[in-house]
């Protein structure tokens, strides 16, 4: 297939549209089912690179959840723990233990599950039947992956009627060195941003504290490989084998880090005894669930505990989650990694930081108050390491 017909571009006054290679070459994917559009491919583009990345730094199966070219989170495929399970809305009947793959997804996809309502997928290895079970049950647009299993593809293509977009990438595919984007009717071209993350970028660390556990390098890795395919400026939080907060796209960097920190926080309340006993109406369906949990842990737009509300999501009316019991809770979090696609500017985000469990931060350094950054880490026993290497992407 050297070339494919979009039915539009971002929006649909923008035609005509279609994807294909400048040199002429076919293109490296095929289309199993569905008909992507031009935001799908941005996100799966991107999403594939971030999975792939992963799993040859760490050795791991990966998968991700993208939306509007930014990952909600990535995860490796370790095994869950039992409430981490129950917060994922898994049962034992998913059979999740035996793939590795399916963990993977389940981590990717539980981290941010508001943000991942109608998503993107993109997995390292070949979808496997586990991992299909579970993606057919959510909301998603589509999946990028190097292979599917026979009974795989059915269960996928038996997703939105039949329109679920599938598409099996060319695993070997090396793009050109050069990459070329066009704004305004102009050629902006540069060389494709290469660079290799491992734990090799994490040997300078420059804080009193320089033991890093390598639980926490690879927290750290699974962080910056997922803020080389974020919009910038962004800050990844990451706990366990998985990103479990992205601030992305924030114009400043105390932002990004309290966006991050709010999402990594309400990861971690998902766990709490109270939210995972939520009496939930059997009518009631994942997404409804998700955002009232969202709204008993946050205090959003709706009381759901109110006289009047919790009726339309509860069987009785819900003890609510207080402040003291959330700031509790949280008090309990440690060994957080973070990671920055620039450097901090100022020890705000380190203050910030801290709220959230954060023991380990991974940032390039360069700043005329890096000094104040490394003093405010000491303060806390943190480790930080300088990895002299940006990570912006526009």
């Amino acid at each position: 297939m050297k070339e494919f017909e979009l039915k539009y571009g971002c929006n649909p006054n923008q035609k005509p549209s279609k994807i294909y290679m400048g040199n002429g070459n076919d293109l490296p994917i095929e289309i199993l089912n569905g008909r992507p559009g031009y935001i799908n491919f941005l996100d799966a583009f991107n999403s594939w690179q971030l999975v792939k990345e992963l799993k040859e730094a760490l050795g791991l199966p990966a998968a991700t959840s993208f939306k509007h070219v930014s990952p909600t989170s990535a995860a490796v495929g370790i095994p869950l723990s039992d409430k981490l399970k129950k917060a994922c809305f898994i049962s034992e009947s998913d059979g999740i233990d035996a793939s590795p793959l399916a963990c993977a997804y389940t981590r990717a996809r539980g981290t941010d599950r508001m943000c991942s309502f109608g998503d993107w997928v993109a997995l390292s290895d070949k979808c496997d039947v586990a991992t299909a079970k579970l993606i057919k049950r959510e909301v998603s647009d589509g999946i990028i992956a190097p292979g599917y299993d026979d009974e795989a593809l059915e269960i996928l293509k038996s997703k939105r009627k039949g329109a679920y977009n599938i598409v099996k990438i060319d695993e070997n595919y090396v793009p050109e060195e050069k990459e070329h984007k066009e704004v305004f009717g102009i050629t902006f071209e540069q060389g494709r941003n290469n660079f290799k993350i491992n734990k090799e970028l994490l040997s300078n660390i420059v804080t009193a504290n320089k033991n890093l556990p390598e639980s926490a390098a690879r927290d750290l890795i699974i962080s910056l490989i997922t803020l080389k395919y974020t919009q910038s400026n962004s800050v990844c939080f990451a706990y366990d084998g998985q990103a479990i907060g992205v601030g992305a796209g924030q114009q400043s960097r105390i932002h990004c880090t309290r966006l991050a920190g709010s999402k990594a926080d309400t990861w971690f309340l998902r766990r709490h005894d109270k939210v995972l006993s939520l009496p939930f109406l059997d009518s009631l369906g994942r997404p409804e669930r998700d955002n009232v949990i969202d709204g008993y842990i946050n205090n959003n737009e709706e009381d759901v505990c109110a006289e009047g509300n919790w009726q339309k999501y509860f069987t009785k009316r819900p003890e609510p989650l207080t402040e003291a019991e959330k700031k509790e809770f949280l008090s309990a979090v440690d060994g957080v990694s973070l990671g920055s696609d620039a450097f901090f500017p100022f020890d705000d985000n380190i203050e910030r930081a801290k709220r959230s469990g954060v023991k380990y931060v991974a940032e390039p350094g360069g700043s005329i108050r890096d000094d104040l950054v490394i003093e405010c880490c000491d303060k806390y026993g943190m480790v930080m390491a300088f990895t002299g290497m940006r990570l912006f992407h526009h």
